[in-house]
């Protein structure tokens, strides 16, 4: 997106981004509303990540936190809230103007998804469009122009929801060892068998992002080869494919599931980029997806700490607000500072990832064109594999920062609120049920500190 449409832009959103004064609050909802001012110091953001900020904000306020609890209770899906933010483009935030995008980066889908947590909507809210922002980034870089052309669009006016299908039963975070198979036919269709599992918003879904072996293990050089994405329908009137909801402790108002495939017959044409490299396609999306969640961890801690310094101000037990006991205060002000500081590791690994995509965009653009001089630095394979070190230890780091503090934020919510709590109006228990799924998803702390412990100290690897 170029400058000058950036400004016009800015121009024509800016009369609609107007702040809901904390005066038009009704008392009687205090407890089911967002906090009225966030508590994120905004110093060092951009005009255009403060541009987001405000207007998904305003989304946001037209489902409050009584929206969201009931949604929970009921196991029941945002659509409506899907549909808000597909009707005004967010859908489409990180994806390219030519294809329907806003043409913006990753710096500014994170500000989103933080927005939408921290409004509220928790990690339920953020994780109804979680896929559809970064399961798209690798269609969008390696898909044939027929399938950017057909699905790209319908994904971003939320007419298609998309889903992510890599994780299995049997082999959890050792992708490479996945055992669902896609096996090619005659007439160049394949048919697919196979599990997965925590497949989130599968039972809403249009399309899979489908991660299958085309060869077998024993076939290849090396476990990443023979890996294939696929950009799949979920036809449910068609015989091979079941799904099975899994109940689950927080986030319920979107499915989570077990999706079984049984000789699933799919087109060759939903093939995306070549046959066998799917690994390294799904790559692409997988540090984003860190700064998306970090993004998302970040917004629920400061929603729970919001909530907990608003009761421990109001609270009053022996003739005094709690908040004015230091049990009560240090504790929240340490997870503040928490935040604060995963804040910063958080955006500086969004930075990173943008400049390195724009940086990768402009080798790539520059060889086509054959510049002698740029297609010698793109064939620098050293300074790429440090680059990716690099950008995948801020993403890792980042992601393991924010959900750590999320936690503490979330858990010291609950505690300054006492038996309160416990309550589902004070809104923090529905934070804390949901606080666990940064850490552990998609990838656990352990697998993190084992990344950092080779990458970075160069220590022998443990897995």
């Amino acid at each position: 997106m170029g400058m000058l449409t950036r400004r016009v832009l800015y121009r024509s959103a800016r009369p609609f981004i107007q702040p809901v004064s904390r005066h038009d609050r009704s008392n009687s909802t205090r407890f089911s509303t967002s906090a009225p001012r966030p508590l994120m110091a905004m110093a060092g953001f951009s005009e255009t990540q403060v541009m987001v900020r405000d207007a998904v904000s305003q989304i946001c306020a037209r489902f409050p936190n009584t929206y969201w609890q009931e949604h929970d209770q009921n196991e029941q899906d945002p659509t409506d809230f899907h549909a808000a933010l597909a009707k005004d483009g967010w859908l489409g935030i990180a994806l390219p103007e030519a294809l329907g995008g806003s043409g913006l980066g990753i710096s500014e889908a994170t500000m989103m998804m933080q927005t939408i947590a921290e409004s509220g909507a928790g990690m339920a809210g953020a994780q109804s469009i979680h896929a559809n922002v970064y399961a798209t980034q690798p269609l969008a870089k390696f898909g044939a122009r027929e399938q950017l052309d057909g699905i790209i669009p319908q994904v971003v006016s939320g007419k298609w929801r998309v889903c992510f299908g890599v994780t299995e039963p049997n082999a959890g975070l050792d992708t490479l060892r996945l055992s669902t198979t896609a096996h090619k036919q005659p007439d160049g269709s394949y048919r697919v068998s196979g599990q997965k599992i925590w497949i989130t918003c599968a039972q809403v879904a249009s399309k899979m992002m489908l991660l299958a072996r085309t060869k077998p293990l024993d076939k290849v050089r090396k476990p990443s080869e023979g890996l294939s994405l696929f950009c799949i329908d979920l036809d449910r009137s068609q015989p091979g494919l079941d799904m099975r909801r899994i109940k689950k402790m927080g986030g319920r108002a979107v499915d989570a599931n077990e999706v079984f495939f049984d000789n699933y017959a799919i087109p060759g044409d939903t093939l995306v980029g070549e046959e066998g490299k799917g690994f390294r396609i799904i790559l692409h999306g997988m540090n984003a997806e860190r700064c998306l969640l970090a993004g998302e961890a970040l917004g629920l801690g400061y929603a729970a700490l919001a909530k907990a310094a608003e009761y421990a101000r109001e609270r009053v037990v022996f003739q005094r607000p709690i908040g004015k006991n230091q049990a009560i205060a240090h504790p929240l002000a340490d997870a503040y500072m928490r935040l604060e500081a995963a804040k910063l590791a958080t955006y500086h690994a969004a930075r990173l990832y943008d400049d390195d995509t724009a940086t990768a965009d402009a080798k790539t653009m520059d060889a086509t064109n054959d510049n002698p001089q740029m297609a010698r630095s793109h064939q620098d394979d050293a300074d790429a594999r440090t680059r990716a070190v690099d950008l995948g230890v801020a993403c890792n780091s980042a992601k393991y920062m924010a959900a750590e503090a999320a936690f503490t934020a979330c858990e010291r919510a609950v505690l300054a609120h006492g038996g309160m709590g416990y309550a589902l109006e004070y809104d923090v228990e529905r934070y804390f049920r949901e606080c666990l799924v940064p850490r552990i998803a998609p990838v656990s702390r352990e697998m993190i500190l084992n990344y950092i412990s080779e990458k970075v100290l160069n220590l022998p690897r443990s897995y």
